[in-house]
């Protein structure tokens, strides 16, 4: 039997490998699944992340509790405060330090720098001897401060450090704090040693719950307003 001229194009289409159609079809599904997959995800990223103060006050404070005030957490963990901190400055009031949420009392519930709040209290030998129990700021008006870190000495001996100190506006952002030398409190025990210090903040955030600080050095602050 032979086939006639006209019927050629139809035996080369049937005889064509089907497999490399199906082939190129199904790698071109694949890669708009992904393509799909990735949009899809981005959005669902973007309405996961906080984008109110709120939600970022929420999710700084989820980060910083139970990390006994930043000790606890890794460097990834760090990271993460610092970029909601981030955040949150750009909510921040025009001059923080004529706003009066500033006055009240406060926890100290994180700190870049374990030791900045504390001192040697709260180094890692400090903390071996002395478990901290609370770190608290008070800041009275017109300009009052008075730092506090109560601590339990050797698992049975309580006592507390107290700073007091006043406070001066730099500008409308940093605020300066000149301590008298720091009282001890321990047993029996109650007197001052050491000299004056002083410290430099930036008030980067403050609302009704939290205010965030940072220091001349770079630490990171976070109180929690108490009560």
């Amino acid at each position: 039997m032979m086939l006639s001229l006209s019927s050629t194009p139809r035996v080369l289409e049937i005889l064509k490998p089907k497999s490399l159609i199906s082939h190129s079809t199904i790698r071109i599904k694949q890669k708009q699944r992904l393509i799909s997959t990735a949009i899809v995800a981005s959005i669902s990223l973007q309405q996961d992340l906080p984008t109110t103060p709120d939600h970022l006050v929420a999710s700084i404070l989820s980060k910083v509790t139970g990390t006994d005030r930043g000790v606890a957490l890794a460097k990834e963990g760090h990271k993460e405060v610092d970029e909601v901190a981030r955040q949150l400055q750009t909510y921040c009031v025009e001059e923080p330090v004529k706003c009066p949420l500033i006055f009240g009392e406060w926890d100290v519930v994180y700190c870049s720098t374990p030791t900045s709040p504390g001192g040697g209290y709260r180094s890692a030998l400090g903390r071996m001897v002395f478990k901290t129990k609370e770190m608290i700021q008070v800041v009275e008006a017109p300009d009052c401060v008075r730092n506090k870190v109560s601590f339990s000495a050797f698992g049975f001996l309580d006592g507390e450090v107290s700073l007091n100190g006043k406070l001066r506006a730099l500008d409308e952002k940093w605020i300066e704090v000149v301590f008298e030398p720091p009282e001890l409190k321990v047993g029996g025990l109650d007197f001052q040693y050491g000299g004056q210090s002083e410290v430099k903040l930036e008030i980067t955030y403050i609302d009704e719950k939290i205010r965030l600080g940072k220091g001349s050095r770079g630490s990171l602050f976070v109180f929690q307003r108490r009560g």
